[in-house]
């Protein structure tokens, strides 16, 4: 009994941990303007594989340290890409004129599984952030005075619900569109896409800091 409680508080800290950095309330509305016409069930589908490619990216964070990647140079190459990411969004026209070139939306959504990973995934829900949230979590199993499965088992299951989070919410995107009417989507989207081009930013001066922290230690 004692040890479920323990797995319980340990996989809610991995998923708190998690949860704001991934941040899927705040992303579903960017996933919604990156899905122009697209069929409900096709977003559905898309959320669903969001999900699973995002558990499986934060599971599989940990590959980094095997190619000997550090966690400065992965804020660096994320925050770049998350900043061009903010950036794009930023730029792109408003949804209501993207919608008289259905052809191009039909082309699209027949084509939404190689959209799944990039961008909807990384860097858009899983970034730099999450990765090195993930890698910090990861560096302290096996250091804990508890028995390994009982530190592996609750980051699998935080994970999991991390990934249940980004589906719920991905989901639920259109309904909360509609709630909020064109205008009201328009604005949040817009917000989402200049937090996220700031998120980028700060991803990248603090990496580039570390890495600058780094050299003059050295030399």
């Amino acid at each position: 009994m004692h040890e479920a409680a323990v797995a319980a508080r340990q996989a809610l800290v991995v998923f708190l941990a998690l949860f704001p950095i991934v941040n899927p309330v705040g992303t579903a509305p960017v996933f919604l303007s990156l899905t122009p016409g697209f069929d409900p069930s096709v977003r559905v589908r898309l959320a669903r594989s969001i999900s699973w490619n995002g558990f499986g990216l934060l599971i599989g964070s940990h590959i980094l340290r095997f190619f000997g990647i550090s966690l400065p140079v992965v804020q660096v190459g994320g925050g770049l890409l998350v900043t061009a990411s903010g950036w794009n969004l930023l730029q792109r026209p408003e949804e209501h004129r993207e919608k008289g070139n259905e052809a191009a939306a039909r082309r699209r959504e027949g084509n939404w599984s190689a959209l799944a990973f990039y961008p909807l995934t990384m860097p858009l829900t899983v970034g730099p952030g999450a990765i090195s949230v993930a890698l910090t979590l990861g560096a302290n199993i096996g250091n804990g005075p508890e028995p390994w499965w009982l530190q592996i088992i609750p980051a699998l299951a935080g994970t999991l619900l991390t990934g249940l989070s980004i589906y719920l919410c991905y989901r639920s995107a259109e309904a909360v569109a509609r709630l909020l009417g064109e205008h009201g989507t328009s604005i949040l989207v817009r917000l989402s896409s200049f937090i996220l081009l700031c998120i980028g930013i700060q991803i990248f001066t603090n990496g580039a800091t570390a890495i600058v922290k780094t050299m003059l230690v050295r030399h």
